[in-house]
C-alpha cells in the first residue's frame, strides 16, 4: 500500500481555486489509479474524480466536470486536483485514494490506501 499526503486545501470565495495535491511514497506509483473523494459534514463520501495508471483515462463526478480536473506527475508520484469556479457546496474534506485493481469504480470501497485529507472551505 501507498502513504498518501494531501496539500493544498484551505478558504476560498465562491469563484476561485485551490490545486490539491497529493504526494505518494513507494516506487510503483504507476501501478496505481489514483483518486479523490470528499465528504462533508453529515454526509457519506462521495467520488470527485479518478484517474488511470498512465493518466490516459479520467473520470469525474457530474457535479465537478468542467470545474475540476485530476491529473498525474509519475516521476514526481503526485497526484494533483485543479479545482476552479468553486461553490460553497464544494466545501469539505478532500481524501487522496490509490488502489492497484483494474478498472475504475465511483466507490470508496474499490479504494485500500488513503490519506488523512484536507480542509477545503468555500464561502459564498
Amino acid at each position: 500500500q501507498l502513504v498518501l499526503v494531501e496539500s493544498g486545501g484551505g478558504s476560498v470565495q465562491a469563484g476561485g481555486s485551490l490545486r490539491l495535491s497529493c504526494a505518494a511514497s513507494g516506487r510503483t506509483f504507476s501501478s496505481y489509479k489514483m483518486a479523490w473523494f470528499r465528504q462533508a459534514p453529515g454526509k457519506e463520501r462521495e467520488f470527485v474524480a479518478a484517474i488511470r495508471r498512465s493518466g490516459s483515462g479520467t473520470y469525474y463526478a457530474d457535479s465537478v466536470k468542467g470545474r475540476f480536473t485530476i491529473s498525474r506527475d509519475n516521476a514526481k508520484n503526485t497526484v494533483y486536483l485543479q479545482m476552479n469556479s468553486l461553490k460553497p457546496e464544494d466545501t469539505a474534506v478532500y481524501y487522496c485514494a490509490a488502489d492497484m485493481a483494474v478498472g475504475v469504480r465511483a466507490d470508496p470501497a474499490d479504494f485500500g490506501s488513503w490519506g488523512q485529507g484536507t480542509q477545503v472551505t468555500v464561502s459564498s
